[in-house]
């Protein structure tokens, strides 16, 4: 028993690096034919992008940026688990941070309430535009997909209605942002040098572990991932998938709604016309990139950050500004392709595995039976039993 749990736990350890492996492989080699092809030496381009991404400022800029980035891959990996596609997380984080800004810029309360209010204004905001694509989806079937890219356009309209000078916003030079929030209602940072790092991480690792046990050690996330797996199943088995949509379109929509915070928190303390966009669809990649699990869309948002960074470096040594973009792009598609591939040929070897074992029992079992005639038949009980002839002749006797 103990050599099969070994070989059992070398093999899953086999599974579980082969795909990454083979994908870190994959991406390396066709980057390095794509940087090759503008003429360009691509050793040198991960040289460089290695060196400058060890410094300690980058490291510190690395992890900054990939705390909106882990929030909006969970935020999406809530969708997939549950086998929706949750395009909107950035149209639910960009209008749960402008809400949030206007309520924190209008309060004037003590930052240990004042930062709770702030944060949970953008978490009501962000799924409450998330629950509206779940109940038009059990109510009138329409797609989440379609229901939440129009809504990434409706929040956009609506925030550039009000973020007007005459309505919820002021005017900044070229700029309209809504009033800063006080100085007290400001995230703390975490001391490094030469920058510090935002104290919203801590945000980031709590939905992480929120993530892992939720999903992977509840009721909730059973039934969760059971109507991702299979509606039908699920209805069978007493799971009311109607609620599970819009429970974790609400879900995925308040996490959505703390996207925004690392930088109105830590950096803007207001919202404007400069507030970053587009992070909700990086989340989407990074949450494919990570596979869904906390731990991997972690290190893909680093990795995400990292490209990032050292990209800006490598326009200085004269490299073409989209090689960073191309990478990434190669990335995402290597990691989902070798998964695919692994996961088809682990299960070829299992099913090949089970077809040995089914014919094994068949000869182990053919070897005991015998004839009508023969001595080899036994009883239910398992033991001996008379054969046919022997029968007859006690019957003639």
């Amino acid at each position: 028993m103990s050599r099969f749990k070994t070989k059992f736990s070398a093999q899953a350890v086999l599974q579980a690096l082969a795909a990454p492996a083979l994908a870190l492989l994959a991406a390396f080699v066709l980057s390095s034919v794509v940087i090759a092809m503008t003429g360009k030496d691509p050793f040198h381009a991960f040289f460089v992008m290695i060196d400058f991404g060890s410094k300690s400022d980058s490291q510190v800029w690395i992890i900054n940026k990939a705390i909106p980035y882990y929030l909006s891959a969970a935020a999406v990996a809530i969708g997939f688990r549950m086998n929706l596609f949750n395009i909107g997380v950035d149209g639910q984080y960009r209008v749960a941070a402008f809400f949030a800004a206007v309520v924190g810029g209008a309060l004037a309360l003590p930052g240990a309430l004042q930062i709770p209010v702030i944060i949970l204004v953008a978490m009501a905001v962000g799924a409450l535009w998330a629950g509206i694509a779940g109940v038009l989806k059990t109510t009138r079937g329409v797609s989440e997909v379609i229901t939440t890219i129009m809504l990434n356009s409706i929040a956009g309209s609506l925030i550039g209605y009000f973020l007007a000078e005459d309505k919820l916003a002021v005017k900044d030079g070229n700029l309209f942002h809504t009033p800063e929030i006080p100085a007290s209602s400001h995230f703390f940072l975490i001391p490094t040098t030469p920058d510090p790092i935002y104290g919203t991480l801590i945000i980031a690792v709590l939905i992480g572990l929120a993530y892992w046990f939720v999903l992977g050690r509840t009721r909730f996330g059973f039934d969760l991932r059971a109507v991702g797996r299979s509606e039908s199943a699920a209805s069978a088995s007493g799971v009311s998938v109607r609620r599970m949509v819009v429970t974790s379109m609400l879900l995925s929509g308040a996490v959505a709604g703390l996207v925004g915070m690392p930088t109105l928190l830590n950096k803007s303390f207001s919202y404007g016309t400069d507030f970053p966009t587009g992070v909700g669809f990086t989340g989407i990649a990074i949450a494919l990139l990570g596979r869904n699990h906390p731990i991997g869309m972690a290190l893909a948002a680093l990795l995400w950050g990292f490209l990032e960074r050292t990209g800006l470096q490598l326009e200085f040594e004269g490299y073409a500004q989209e090689i960073v973009g191309v990478m990434q792009g190669i990335i995402v598609l290597c990691v989902v392709i070798a998964y695919e591939i692994v996961r088809r040929v682990v299960l070829r070897r299992q099913q090949s595995a089970v077809g040995a074992q089914l014919s094994a029992r068949g000869a182990d079992g053919g070897e005991g039976e015998g004839d009508d005639n023969g001595p080899g038949e036994r009883d239910q009980d398992g033991k001996s039993a008379p054969s046919t002839q022997a029968k007859k002749a006690g019957t003639t006797a």
